[in-house]
Formats: C-alpha cells, sequence, structure tokens
C-alpha cells in the first residue's frame, strides 16, 4: 500500500516530522563531511517533501538545490514555508528526475528510499545525474539492519511494518553497483539523534506523520496511541534513548 502525500499527509508532515535546529544541524555536519570539497554545490534533494532540508541545503553548499518531490500537495508547502533564492521545487520522481545529465554534484535521499517503485531505475538515473566525483548521501532504513526505535514499543507491528518497507543493505549496495554508483564500505551517519522528551515525541507522532502508520491496523494504531499518551502524561519529561542512524555513501567515479 503507497501512502497518499496528497491526502491527509501533506497537512501534518511538516510539523509531524520537523527537525529540532540541533537536530538540523546535526545532518549538515554530516552531510558537509561526505560532500565533495568544492563550493559552491549543485544539490539534489530527491523527495524533497514540504523543504524541511532543501533551504538548509543552499545555505551549506552554496546552491543551486532543486526539491524534487512527486507529490503537488507537499511541494505547494513547500513552495509556501520552505522559500530560499537559490532553492527550486520540481515535479518529478526518483525513477524521472526532471533534471539534465551531468548537473549535480551532491544528491541527497532522506528517508526516501522505501517510496521508490524501481530502484534499479531510480540508480541509474541517480548516475546519469551526477558529475563525475558526485555523491549520493542515502538515509535509510535496512531490514537488516533495523534501529530499536523507542515508539516501537507502544506498536507490536511497528517494526515489522517497518521491515517490510526496507530493502536489505546488500540489495541497496548491488543496485546502486549496477547502476555505476560505488558504495562506500559500510554506512556512515551521525552517533545519534538528538535527545527528545516524551512528551514532544508524543505530540509529534499523534499527527501520524509517519508512513509506518499506514501499515498499521487501526486498531492497534489507535491502542497504541493511547498507551503512548498516557505515559507522555505520566513522564512528559523522560528523555528518549538516541539511536544510531545510517548514512550510506555512494560516489560516482571520477
Amino acid at each position: 500500500m503507497g501512502v497518499d502525500y496528497d491526502g491527509r499527509m501533506h497537512t501534518v508532515y511538516a510539523e509531524g516530522r520537523r527537525l529540532a535546529p540541533g537536530d538540523l544541524r546535526r545532518w549538515l555536519d554530516e552531510f558537509q563531511r561526505w560532500a565533495p570539497e568544492a563550493r559552491p554545490l549543485t544539490v539534489l534533494d530527491l523527495g524533497s517533501g514540504t523543504g524541511r532540508f532543501t533551504p538548509a541545503l543552499a545555505d551549506t553548499f552554496g546552491g543551486p538545490v532543486y526539491g524534487v518531490e512527486p507529490s503537488a500537495r507537499m511541494r505547494a508547502t513547500a513552495g509556501a514555508d520552505a522559500t530560499h533564492p537559490a532553492v527550486t521545487y520540481l515535479d518529478g520522481a526518483a525513477e524521472a528526475i526532471p533534471l539534465p545529465s551531468g548537473s549535480c554534484d551532491l544528491a541527497l535521499l532522506f528517508l526516501t528510499l522505501h517510496h521508490f517503485t524501481d530502484r534499479p531505475r531510480a540508480f541509474r538515473e541517480l548516475a546519469r545525474l551526477l558529475r563525475p566525483g558526485g555523491v549520493v548521501l542515502l538515509r535509510s532504513q535496512f531490514r537488516d539492519r533495523m534501529p530499536d526505535l523507542y515508539w516501537y514499543r507502544y506498536f507490536p507491528f511497528a517494526r515489522e511494518a517497518d521491515a517490510g518497507m526496507y530493502p536489505s543493505l546488500a540489495d541497496v549496495r548491488a543496485e546502486a553497483a549496477g547502476a555505476g554508483l560505488t558504495p562506500d564500505p559500510a554506512p556512515a551517519g551521525p552517533a545519534a539523534e538528538g535527545t527528545t522528551s516524551l512528551r514532544d515525541l508524543y505530540d509529534r507522532m499523534s499527527l501520524r506523520a509517519y508512513s509506518t502508520f499506514e501499515h498499521i491496523p487501526a486498531d492497534e494504531l489507535d491502542a497504541g496511541f493511547e498507551r503512548f499518551r498516557r505515559d507522555a502524561e505520566a513522564h512528559p519529561d523522560q528523555p528518549v534513548p538516541n539511536v544510531r542512524m545510517d548514512l550510506l555513501v555512494l560516489r560516482r567515479p571520477s
């Protein structure tokens, strides 16, 4: 089952998936570690959604930055709320990126891989798009490296649902290599996401802006959020444990 981002999801996504300033800065620092050294860089934000990274990528790398997003309403939200002089939002998908060959230095795929309909074709598009020496930063989960997310405890089917959505690391590496992209030996990524409180986590997740929830039975979802709410009200300041994030680096040979 796909996720209809032109329906309810586009109205809650920006708030439900917002990044605290410290988390945004942590990710941008991580992206700079792996990006080509030259500046400015032309950047693709593939699956840019409501633009939570796109303007910051322009500030960090000098632009231009192209946010490619298939959902018309997600793009409209980005165009209204995440503007920047160096940012352009475009209608497109991973399998058909509306940019010329060899036009970008860096591509960011942040939790978008599981939405691709044809991953090998998407990787061929990315290889076409990148200049020699360009880099793909692929933030994803992998079904053989699933993190122990705190909120899984409230939704027993959530881990299985996520594992069913995400490919294995070996499959992704093989598909990328088949398209001419060279994967780094192991996923990188920051040591952990920033600490948040149980109340803040509940408030954001109660908007149900995670695609996982589209795959969980309604009765389990409602019961889980009720348990989650009670815990958040009883222990609002309880810190939520951090987890390691995977970032796979793919390189287009020079």
